[in-house]
């Protein structure tokens, strides 16, 4: 008995201590992100963000080696699933028509779910380390990519560079929110998917 006891402790434990660890990073992130839409990443220290969740200075490097290691996983943890949710979209069995439609869905859940992220990557992309930067311009591309290729099947004839120029220009539109007047996320949004779906059309 004291066997089978020991070895239900040698996996329970573990797994609930990186559990509880996941948790926490969760919301160091969280905390991060409120932390540099409002103030900027660099007038943020990496003290300040473990202020904002009860961790000591110290103690934040058993979770991060910097507060650029706290940008990067913001921002290329964002990029990564904006990028598979267009994914999700693309592979689905859908009209051309509702491909382009899921996109906007998604995005506008984006922009109304995640502000603090918006604004952080307009104003901090650029104290990315070089690599983690890369790496979110890639998936940022692949992800426009995906938003174009849609879009040049639903308009038949549409050339290339102006399918990507009214992606971009859509991205724009609806990453502008976060500076919009406050209004309801259910009044806001019909008012951007509108939008959108006009600009796209345009």
């Amino acid at each position: 008995m004291a066997g089978a006891s020991g070895q239900g402790t040698d996996v329970v434990v573990p797994a609930t201590r990186a559990a509880a660890k996941a948790e926490r990073r969760i919301e160091i992130l969280a905390a991060a992100a409120r932390l540099m839409a409002a103030r900027g990443f660099h007038s943020v220290r990496l003290d300040d963000i473990g202020q904002e969740v009860g961790i000591s200075g110290p103690a934040m490097y058993r979770y991060f080696d910097s507060k650029e290691g706290v940008l990067a996983e913001l921002l290329v943890g964002i990029s990564e699933r904006l990028l598979a949710g267009g994914q999700q979209v693309r592979d689905a069995d859908l009209a051309a028509d509702e491909v382009v439609a899921g996109l906007i869905a998604r995005h506008v859940d984006f922009v109304l779910t995640e502000p603090d992220l918006i604004l952080i990557q307009f104003q901090d992309l650029r104290s990315l380390p070089e690599g983690p930067r890369h790496q979110v311009r890639t998936l940022q591309r692949e992800y426009a990519e995906i938003w174009g290729d849609a879009l040049q099947a639903q308009q038949a004839g549409l050339d290339r560079t102006e399918a990507r120029a009214r992606v971009h220009a859509v991205f724009g539109l609806l990453n502008s929110s976060p500076r919009l007047p406050v209004m309801a996320a259910e009044d806001l949004r019909p008012i951007l998917t509108r939008m959108a779906l006009a600009a796209l059309a345009a």
